[in-house]
């Protein structure tokens, strides 16, 4: 049963940092392509950051790269998503989610391609 689990969501002040994680178990996490989607009050999810099997691509949505960064740690089957830089806007319930298994270096960006998804972390920027 393959389960991801997301972390380190919470309150913070306009312009402050928080490291999302998600832990992944039940898959052969270096095999999946993985990505972090939000979803804010009223609107549809959407696409964050996306990332390889290995970690040598990623892809960032919109204004996104440059505060926001995508690691994985494969030995210890987790996904992080270092936030920086944080605006009120950012405020959403961020969801890490799995795509594949992928014999190649690609990123998943759509929800369509994701298989599996965590039930989320809420972050809330205050201004």
């Amino acid at each position: 049963q393959v389960q991801l689990v997301e972390s380190g969501g919470g309150l913070v002040q306009a312009g402050g940092s928080l490291r999302l994680s998600c832990a992944a178990s039940g898959l052969t996490f270096s095999l999946y392509a993985m990505g972090w989607f939000r979803q804010a009050p009223g609107k549809e999810r959407e696409i964050v950051a996306s990332i390889s099997r290995s970690g040598g691509t990623t892809y960032y949505a919109g204004s996104r790269k440059g505060r926001f960064t995508i690691s994985r740690d494969n030995a210890k089957n987790t996904l992080f998503l270092q936030m920086n830089s944080l605006k009120p806007e950012d405020t959403a319930v961020y969801y890490c989610a799995a795509g594949g298994p992928y014999t190649t270096e690609t990123y998943v960006n759509t929800e369509g391609g994701m298989n599996y998804w965590g039930k989320g972390t809420v972050v809330t920027v205050s201004s």
